[in-house]
């Protein structure tokens, strides 16, 4: 199977090639354009975003870091498949470092100033409801990054962001409607009123919430 036509992998402006590159096609993976197991042939991909192979092997290298992408049978390319243990795995990991950042966030004196960015972020989530799915897959991702940020542990950060492939294709893993209703700005404010109360035990308690349920919503519970 190789890629459709697609309107998000269009053609490109000549400024800064890999990022743009880079950025139209994770957008594509992430929404669902190019599915799971569909082959990425270099010379109908270079055509359709109209770069060189060469800049378009950086960003498939890229992608691959990421888990977004993986080598199969005689190295040829293809968009990555989770099933339900690696969504499980996924959200284990994801559920222990957002954990962490919130128990951090929740202890500090100054948290006041950690609840209000993230508030702003909730905010942003709410005016990406009417947005597209990407806009809104961005927003979540931002929300939980900034939550991992604002802690000042840049293990932590980079921890997470080595992640984000992986969990941009695992919002995705039950279909559009139930991402959209596990992206609900909703979701996420628990979050921040847990912080906000400063108990470290709720803050996690909150965090550990979410993670569960949006696991037990993407596999089911028998999964």
């Amino acid at each position: 199977m190789t890629a459709p036509p697609s309107s998000l992998l269009g053609g490109l402006e000549k400024t800064n090639l890999r990022q743009q590159a880079l950025a139209a096609l994770r957008r594509a993976i992430t929404t669902g354009e190019l599915a799971p197991g569909v082959h990425l042939v270099e010379t109908e991909l270079s055509d359709r975003l109209q770069i060189s192979r060469g800049t378009l092997r950086e960003a498939l290298r890229q992608l691959q870091q990421e888990g977004l992408i993986a080598a199969g049978a005689r190295g040829r390319l293809a968009v990555r498949h989770l099933d339900t243990a690696d969504v499980r795995d996924i959200f284990e990991v994801r559920s222990a470092l957002e954990s962490l950042a919130a128990r951090t966030l929740a202890g500090r004196d100054d948290r006041d100033e950690s609840v209000r960015e993230l508030e702003q972020h909730i905010r942003l989530m709410e005016e990406a409801s009417e947005g597209t799915l990407d806009e809104r897959i961005q927003a979540d991702l931002d929300f939980h990054h900034a939550l991992c940020t604002l802690t000042g542990n840049r293990t932590l950060v980079h921890s997470w962001k080595s992640l984000e492939g992986s969990i941009r294709m695992s919002i995705m893993y039950a279909g559009v409607d139930q991402a959209m209703s596990n992206m609900s700005a909703d979701r996420h404010a628990g979050i921040v009123e847990a912080i906000k109360t400063g108990n470290a035990a709720h803050a996690i308690h909150a965090v550990e919430e979410h993670m569960g349920e949006t696991t037990r919503s993407l596999i089911g519970n028998g999964s």
